[in-house]
């Protein structure tokens, strides 16, 4: 049975509760993907269905030319699609969720977009955009104004092809309609990611109209938040198991695992939906809660990732049951991260990550290990470069870190230990895989990429391990380095 509205009475599983034509649109969210699916879109509903927040009904919209599949995904299914809890013990629970009741694609109509951005009724703007989709540089931290897209639309003389164009427009209509500012909320795995969503719309709003980025500065609030539920890409199987188990044609259903949390520092300009309703932690202070997370959990993932995929392991939970890996993982949170972080109010840190590592290796949400390599350079300098720098300052350990990188970089030469070619997916593939090759001569030829490592290469005390590992994974290979590593003491 195809999943539509007209359906939803037909279907033995759960759906929403709540009358869908009375809900209307208060979040406008650019990055309808897999995470938002499963993470942000599922609080609104569980919300709605407990009554409460008809005013809070979520619009995604796509600028990028990938998005138009879920354009016509969501169309064609009434904003419907089906997300499938994936339980340890192999039993699956799926839920129709009903909050995205509307979805446009800029590209098709840019003018409907600001519309919708300076309407009243739009009083949070959210983002699941990636890491890269903030426009901020690596080596400086500042808006990149050189990007081609941004320069198209600072000129102005057609419509914004960026969501930084896009909104600002919205934001001037709205400062000069005496219309009260959204919140902008980052739901992006970033340290400080409001911050980050600050710099870069107030920046590209200063390039347009510094008046206008002064508005912002008084009325615009960028909440901080700290998202948290592993959510791999939806594979054929997922759909094929979903029509087989509980007869029900969903063209892009997602599945993640039964862990999710969100805490978001509660600083709202225009009002908030009665989140906490929904499990959502609402705090006055994020940073704990988000380097915890960061430090542990995304961090690992690196320090996983490589390792694992050079080895010869493509799917997650395969990587994680490998007792040297998780050792691994596990002697770099305790040895490494864990001194790195703050105090976690109502955390108990060895729970989580102890939890952490049951999660990884759930077999039944069947992340790739390929993903998680994907795009590194924006996620080792935000993830684990962080933790490298703060025990070097404080002179704590550095050695596992170290090898993580390693690994990145014997990964980025795309070729792995059994001589199979490896797609680098990254947006510096360029110039980081003639880097990575050149190494066999030129060992920190990879290191020495300032614009990604900064001044790590200047640091002795990492770049001895990095060298070390290096080395290791070229002469012994992956797994036989993690084992020097554990039993080095390294």
């Amino acid at each position: 049975m195809k999943l539509d509205q007209k359906a939803l009475p037909d279907f033995k599983i759960a759906v929403p509760e709540y009358d869908r034509s009375q809900v209307r649109v208060g979040i406008v969210h650019f990055g309808v993907g897999g995470f938002h699916r499963a993470h942000q879109a599922m609080y609104i509903d569980r919300l709605l269905n407990r009554g409460r927040g008809l005013n809070w009904g979520i619009c995604g919209v796509g600028v990028m030319p990938a998005d138009k599949r879920m354009r016509d995904v969501l169309v064609d299914q009434d904003g419907l699609y089906t997300l499938i809890i994936e339980k340890p013990d192999g039993t699956r629970e799926p839920r129709v969720i009903g909050s995205i009741v509307d979805f446009r694609y800029a590209p098709d109509d840019p003018e409907a977009v600001i519309a919708l951005l300076a309407d009243p009724a739009t009083r949070v703007v959210s983002l699941t955009v990636t890491e890269g989709g903030y426009n901020i540089r690596d080596d400086n931290a500042k808006f990149d104004a050189d990007n081609p897209d941004v320069r198209h639309d600072l000129v102005g003389d057609e419509p914004p092809v960026t969501v930084f164009g896009l909104v600002i427009a919205a934001m001037a209509r709205r400062r000069d309609s005496g219309i009260p500012s959204p919140t902008i909320v980052s739901c992006d795995n970033i340290v400080e990611n409001g911050d980050v969503a600050r710099r870069a719309f107030t920046s590209f709003a200063e390039l347009s109209d510094p008046s206008l980025a002064q508005w912002m500065r008084e009325n615009t609030t960028f909440p901080n938040s700290m998202v948290d539920r592993i959510t791999p890409v939806t594979t054929p199987d997922v759909t094929q198991q979903l029509a087989a188990e509980f007869g029900l044609t969903d063209a892009w259903p997602v599945a993640t695992e039964p862990f999710t949390s969100w805490v978001l520092e509660d600083h709202f300009a225009d009002g908030r939906p009665p989140l906490e309703e929904a499990g959502v932690q609402m705090v006055d202070d994020v940073a704990p809660y988000e380097m915890m997370k960061l430090r542990l959990l995304n961090a690992s993932h690196q320090s996983l990732c490589y390792f694992a995929y050079l080895a010869g392991y493509r799917l997650v939970h395969e990587a994680a049951q490998d007792p040297v890996i998780a050792e691994f993982l596990r002697r770099y949170m305790d040895s490494e991260a864990t001194p790195t972080l703050r105090p976690v109010p109502g955390i108990d840190l060895d729970d989580y990550k102890r939890t952490l590592l049951e999660r990884f290796a759930n077999a039944y949400v069947r992340d790739t290990v390929a993903r998680l390599c994907a795009e590194s350079s924006d996620r080792i300098p935000k993830w684990l470069l962080p933790v490298v720098h703060d025990n070097l300052r404080s002179g704590g350990p550095v050695q596992l870190a170290a090898a993580t990188v390693a690994s990145w970089a014997r990964y980025a030469e795309a070729v792995d230990e059994q001589s199979e070619p490896i797609k680098v997916v990254d947006r510096l593939a360029d110039s980081l895989v003639p880097l990575a090759r050149a190494q066999r001569a030129d060992p920190t030829a990879f290191l020495a990429n300032r614009a990604v490592f900064g001044d790590l290469i200047d640091e002795p005390r990492f770049v001895e391990p990095y060298l070390w590992a290096l080395d290791s994974l070229h002469r012994n290979g992956s797994r036989a380095t993690l084992q020097a590593l554990l039993g080095r003491g390294r």
